[in-house]
């Protein structure tokens, strides 16, 4: 009877172990993610861009990059914002992609993303920027006959460093995507 009273009072005591266990590995807010092993890893000392910094000589936290690097998947544009290089742009830039369905659905989307403030959503130089009257020039209407007539390289050189009053979209939007929003330029707006 003692043997059969201890092996069910060692149950009971795992039991209530395993049970102890499974309540204190609980989170009662569900936002903490435990225990850090490293915490300094995880919490690691970060600097502000501009921010002293007594690592390096000259004490500031932003760094040059290294001269002649490239950001991964960026191909220089060998262009300037001038209309020589634009011309130029125009005669020796061809679309690399072809003007398939989903082509032209990520034109759109990307197009409605950085475009259709200025643009419009016709692509007539009606966009919300300049029909309230926050932005005094009015853009370019990209469906006239004589932007019809402009060469895929004069508009990707027009995205890439700008045109005009228009700034530069090259920084914020990819090669491919700048392709991609001619060919629905091109296929959507220019019909």
């Amino acid at each position: 009877m003692k043997l059969l009273k201890s092996k069910v009072m060692r149950k009971s005591l795992i039991a209530a172990g395993f049970l102890m266990l499974f309540v204190l590995s609980c989170d009662r807010t569900r936002t903490s993610t435990g225990w850090d092993y490293m915490p300094d890893m995880y919490y690691s000392e970060a600097y502000e861009t501009n921010a002293p910094n007594e690592h390096f000589a000259d004490g500031m936290t932003m760094r040059t990059p290294v001269a002649g690097t490239v950001p991964r998947e960026m191909v220089p544009f060998a262009y300037e914002k001038s209309d020589e290089d634009r011309l130029l742009a125009g005669k020796e830039l061809v679309n690399p992609l072809t003007a398939d369905d989903a082509v032209v659905v990520r034109g759109g989307e990307l197009y409605h993303v950085f475009c259709v403030s200025c643009h419009g959503d016709q692509g007539d130089g009606q966009g919300f920027l300049y029909t309230s009257g926050r932005y005094p020039y009015p853009p370019a209407s990209l469906v006239t006959e004589a932007m019809e007539g402009y060469p895929d390289g004069e508009l990707y050189h027009a995205i890439t460093v700008g045109f005009g009053v228009m700034g530069q979209h090259g920084s914020m939007i990819g090669q491919d995507d700048r392709w991609k929003i001619i060919h629905y330029i091109r296929q959507e707006l220019q019909q």
